[in-house]
């Protein structure tokens, strides 16, 4: 009897130390021959199909560092989390929409037209109403969405504008979650503000054009760091003490998407126009500055003794890209986007999937240790590598030309 108890004991051991060991096992594997993809279409078509694929399946992204004794985890429910897979899902749609833009490709749209009957019910209407305002960026990519009547849908982009205004603070700026009354974080911007100016110049809502310019221009006042212009994790509403990480690579990343797709969002002869262009300007500046010599930035930009970052790399490109259009910024940013695409190029992995991307904050100042593949990464680039190929025709080629 003991010997059997024994070669239980013996089996549990082992099963444990496996459940630990095959996701490592399975890394390893995955980076083999890594970044190999030397023509720039094939590319293209590889991290297209991942993104079609994960559309249907987003792979959830471990909340915790742990890599032993997983189990634990597992089992307390805290290896992984399906709440933030909104923005995750989001930023794929982001992405697909901007390479069917230029492909027509049948099989974006039939993966986008498969997730919008997943999601929302005949009427247009959520299935399962979000709850926080991460979901704004999926609201967002909806509107991004050509090839749907977005006016169905409007009752649910109506529905995330009144659960926004539901955390809007004492302060007048929105909250991260409801139980977080205190703090405004940079998250926020990058998750609510471009939805914010689509939505108020879509449907003439000036509230949430108001309101998105004004969750920027809060942030610029007490969460930048004066001279470098980059941000912090969040701030105190009361005490505006800075909190967090100055220089946090994903925050530079939130801030950066709030900032320039709210900037592309806004027509021309609106008030906030300038204003926002200004903005775009002094952050370009900054964010080049802490760009590394192999084109990335690292998950903490101002060492250059920390790991680069996939995610606001791809984050980043694409505020690049963009930011090209304004006289005077075109050739550095170009060169900027140039860089950071070919670093994501050489970490791509033969599947397609882009890796080392930071893992899932756990709270302010408390940053992943673990980089691996994430969904947002993987849509970011594929906004970067289509409007890179539309901007070869829309830009100046010679820009382009050396480039592959």
């Amino acid at each position: 009897m003991f010997q059997y108890i024994s070669y239980l004991l013996i089996l549990i051991v082992f099963l444990v130390a496996l459940l630990d060991v095959i996701p490592l096992i399975f890394d390893w594997f995955s980076r083999v021959r890594i970044g190999r993809y030397k023509d720039f279409q094939k590319w293209n078509e590889c991290v297209t199909q991942k993104s079609i694929k994960w559309l249907s399946k987003t792979p959830k992204i471990k909340v915790t560092d742990n890599t032993r004794l997983v189990i634990i985890d597992r089992l307390k429910g805290n290896y992984t989390k399906s709440s933030i897979q909104h923005w995750q899902e989001g930023t794929l749609i982001l992405g697909l929409m901007e390479n069917y833009k230029i492909s027509k490709d049948d099989k974006i749209k039939k993966a986008i037209l498969q997730y919008m009957n997943v999601k929302f019910n005949s009427d247009g209407q959520w299935r399962e109403s979000p709850t926080h305002v991460d979901s704004a960026i999926l609201a967002y990519a909806i509107m991004k969405i050509d090839f749907i009547d977005t006016d169905k849908y409007k009752q649910a982009l109506e529905y995330v504008w009144n659960m926004i205004q539901e955390h809007i603070g004492k302060d007048g700026t929105v909250k991260y979650r409801k139980s977080m009354d205190e703090y405004r974080y940079v998250d926020t911007i990058g998750f609510i503000c471009p939805f914010l100016i689509a939505f108020g110049v879509r449907y003439k809502e000036e509230k949430c054009i108001d309101l998105a310019v004004k969750q920027i221009q809060e942030f610029n006042k007490y969460g930048m760091l004066n001279k470098y212009f980059i941000p912090c994790h969040a701030y105190h509403i009361k005490s505006k003490v800075p909190l967090g990480l100055y220089g946090w690579g994903r925050g530079l990343g939130w801030y950066a998407i709030g900032l320039i797709d709210s900037w592309n969002e806004l027509p021309n002869n609106n008030k906030y126009k300038a204003i926002l262009r200004t903005n775009v300007i002094s952050f370009t500046s900054s964010a080049i500055a802490f760009q590394q010599g192999n084109g990335s930035w690292n998950w903490t930009v101002s060492r250059n003794e920390s790991r680069p970052d996939s995610s606001v790399t791809a984050v980043l490109a694409w505020f690049m890209i963009n930011a090209a259009s304004i006289e005077g910024l075109t050739d550095k940013c170009i060169a900027s986007e140039k860089l950071a695409t070919s670093y994501l190029m050489s970490v791509t992995r033969r599947s397609g999937a882009i890796d080392f991307s930071q893992g899932d904050t756990k709270d302010i100042g408390m940053y992943s240790r673990l980089f691996n593949i994430l969904p947002f990464t993987q849509g970011f680039s594929l906004r970067v590598i289509n409007k890179h190929i539309s901007s070869e025709c829309t830009l100046n080629i010679n820009h382009y030309k050396e480039f592959f």
